[in-house]
């Protein structure tokens, strides 16, 4: 099959002799009968769903939807990639499991590693901790950073701990190594000087100084040092490590930010443009690059979009490289997925079991090379075993039991997936042109565009989780007061950076030519060449260093006095979308435990039960939400009797509960009662009121409605600070 080789899906008729006896309606036909079935309600209104991406998602899509896109005649394999980078996609060799380890010690690390590996995991994701990624040894590093959220890494010992008794040969390794890994992959070379031969090692230790410049505001290097250090890896792998990669652009930062999909698409495309620029410019070809880059992205709850995200960003970059004179082979676009950070959970975090189940899904149907699924328990602690094999077992029963390495291109022909992959790589496409319009992404950090860009998405985001036009199950709708929080482990920062600092100490006594002081400043002879095609020469160098005994901290001290420059930005703010109702609870949580007790809402219920109890549930999950207690009756008769119920509950918040045509003959009474005896007492009404009621109500002392429109936040937060501030 040659790459000219095409079909075009739009032209076959897989119903013919199965539905013919059976009219086939068309598009018209159909929003006839949807219309009928609204009775009434708005049909563009209700059935078109706008998203953050600002693409309009149609109810249903048909084959003249898709007539004439460009992309529907390629085949699996083929440029632009859509389709996935192998003809054969998960048939001969699925998808990478790379689930994350996030242990501490490298020992410790080691001992989890090979447990996963045996277990299921097809390859090493290390994770580093800041310090590690920043070039610090943990001496210099502050003590609550040390080991928080990864690996400390300082020292060739520590490395070639934490890869006792794994065969790189036979698994492949990722980790994100920060600003630069030249320092790492030396280590790496030097760790498997001995006993393994580079030229097997299959997968990524690479580099993203823009994304940790985005994510941090600052780098310990200057830029021009950075590309200097993604030149020498690229240069060195060619001919040292052919399958490894050393570039690895991360959209994970931008997405944590609440970016849309297709801004996270951009901005990492724009990234990987200015790497490709900075190291071809300094002497390699673009078919020797764009291979040796992975691209990072998160996958999110909105399953058709991610999936179109996954293959648009393919065709984009297919379109990037080949603009640069790449050969179709280096068009294909290697990436990793994880599942979203963004949309995670303290509270109910089980339900993140279902969660990444989806993102899971979209990632196999997109056609990523490998994946990580986060453990439920990821916000919380550093996942356990039991946690960490429950979401390797979410993928293993993707490929082994749901079979989904067995269809090529499951997405393919979707009219919905296909449609949505061409809006999506337009819209990404514009955001790109426009970063690269204004100096490429590296001017467009210092500026500060995709934290103001993601900041409004965010925003966004923000106002629909508050008003719960988007729902988080257990955080923000169907709160459990009653769960079993899980426990975090209490971590000793103080012990565990002593610990380090001892093991790092300990390698530099054992090494007696670190002790005589090896000349560090020889690595500055491999930058000089720079400009060399053949390039590489500084990483031979610094596995000469790391090999004496030379740390990770002394290694980016040398690269940081290769050039003074600094750059600095404003960072991303990265936080979970659940965190505002979150702060709320925990609150509550810990007045809880310091008093014994929560701040209560009376629920005023009016009437029969069929009469109040639409709107006491509606005002019951409200307010649980923010973990107030909720003290709930049977519906009281008069206005007297729920005066008093309420003021003996002693509860600092009531809401009235029952039917806009008898409000007004319990509102005026009930709120006249409570507030002449108390005050102090916040008296609500559950149900959106007319302006003429709505102004009766308050000028007898209503202090506020909820309805489906309310701000949930907002005035949850309110009562917070009222009653606990």
């Amino acid at each position: 099959m040659t790459e000219q080789a095409r079909v075009d899906i739009t032209k076959i008729d897989a119903d013919h002799g199965f539905f013919d006896e059976f009219e086939k309606p068309d598009k018209e036909r159909w929003k006839e009968e949807a219309v009928a079935a609204l009775k009434g309600a708005p049909f563009d209104k209700v059935l078109y769903t706008r998203t953050y991406e600002d693409l309009t998602v149609e109810p249903i899509c048909c084959a003249e939807d898709i007539a004439g896109l460009p992309h529907l005649g390629s085949m699996p394999g083929f440029t632009p990639f859509a389709r996935g980078t192998r003809p054969d996609g998960f048939i001969g060799a699925p998808w990478k499991i790379c689930q994350e380890l996030t242990l501490a010690f490298p020992q410790e690390f080691n001992e989890e590693a090979r447990h996963d590996l045996a277990r299921g995991q097809t390859a090493l994701h290390i994770v580093l901790d800041r310090p590690t990624r920043a070039g610090q040894d943990p001496a210099d590093a502050p003590e609550s950073e040390v080991g928080a959220g990864g690996v400390s890494l300082a020292t060739l010992t520590d490395l070639t701990m934490l890869l006792r008794d794994i065969d790189l040969a036979h698994v492949a390794v990722q980790c994100f190594a920060g600003a630069s890994a030249l320092p790492l992959i030396a280590m790496l070379a030097g760790a498997l000087r001995e006993n393994r031969h580079l030229l097997e090692i299959e997968g990524c230790v690479g580099a993203d100084p823009l994304g940790a410049l985005a994510t941090d505001g600052r780098l310990g290097v200057s830029l021009r040092t950075a590309y200097d250090c993604l030149y020498q890896t690229t240069a060195w792998a060619l001919n040292k490590a052919p399958k490894l990669q050393t570039i690895f652009v991360q959209g994970h930062p931008y997405h944590d930010a609440g970016a849309s999909s297709t801004e996270e698409v951009a901005f990492a495309l724009a990234t990987a443009v200015d790497y490709l620029r900075e190291t071809i410019g300094r002497g390699l070809a673009i078919d020797e690059v764009a291979p040796r880059i992975r691209f990072g992205f998160s996958l999110g709850s909105n399953f058709f979009m991610e999936i179109a995200k996954l293959r648009a960003a393919r065709i984009l970059w297919a379109q990037i490289v080949a603009a640069f004179g790449g050969s179709s082979e280096a068009r294909k676009m290697t990436i990793h997925a994880r599942s979203s950070a963004f949309n995670k959970t303290v509270f109910d975090p089980y339900v993140n079991m279902l969660r990444v189940t989806s993102e899971g899904f979209s990632g196999a149907v997109g056609g990523v090379d490998s994946l990580h699924l986060a453990p439920f328990d990821e916000p919380i602690r550093a996942p356990d075993r039991f946690s960490r094999r429950i979401a390797r077992n979410a993928q293993i029963v993707l490929q082994e039991e749901a079979r989904f390495t067995m269809p090529i291109d499951m997405g393919g022909g979707s009219y919905t997936i296909e449609k949505m992959t061409d809006e999506f790589g337009r819209a990404a496409w514009r955001i790109f042109q426009d970063i690269e319009k204004n100096g490429g992404m590296a001017a467009a950090i210092m500026a500060g565009v995709p934290r103001t860009m993601a900041a409004a998405t965010a925003a966004k985001r923000a106002k629909a989780v508050e008003t719960r036009a988007d729902v988080i199950l257990g955080t923000n709708m169907y709160a459990n007061l009653a769960e079993k929080r899980l426990e975090a482990p209490l971590v000793d920062r103080a012990a565990l950076k002593k610990a380090r600092v001892a093991e790092v100490a300990a390698h530099r006594h054992a090494s007696q030519r670190y002790s005589l002081g090896f000349d560090l400043t020889t690595i500055e002879k491999g930058f000089a060449g720079s400009e060399n095609k053949s390039g590489g020469d500084a990483v031979e160098l610094t596995v000469d260093a790391v090999v004496s005994g030379a740390t990770l901290g002394q290694l980016f001290e040398v690269l940081a006095s290769l050039d003074a420059g600094r750059p600095e930005a404003a960072p991303l703010r990265i936080a979970r979308r659940a965190e505002a109702f979150e702060r709320l609870r925990r609150e509550v949580e810990t007045k809880f435990a310091e008093e014994g007790r929560r701040v209560r809402i009376f629920l005023a219920n009016m009437g029969p039960i069929p009469q109040h109890k639409p709107r006491a549930d509606f005002s019951r999950g409200f307010f649980e939400v923010a973990g107030f207690e909720m003290i709930g009756s049977e519906g009281f008769e008069t206005s007297e009797a729920a005066a008093d119920a309420a003021l003996a509950s002693d509860a600092p918040v009531v809401v009235i509960c029952s039917t806009d045509a008898t409000y007004p003959d319990y509102v005026p009474e009930l709120t006249k009662r409570i507030k002449a005896a108390r005050p102090e007492v916040t008296v609500i009404v559950a149900g959106r009121q007319p302006p003429e009621v709505t102004e009766a109500f308050n000028a007898v002392g209503v202090d506020d409605y909820i309805h489906v429109r309310s701000n949930c936040y907002e005035i949850n937060a309110k009562l917070h600070e009222k009653y606990m501030g």
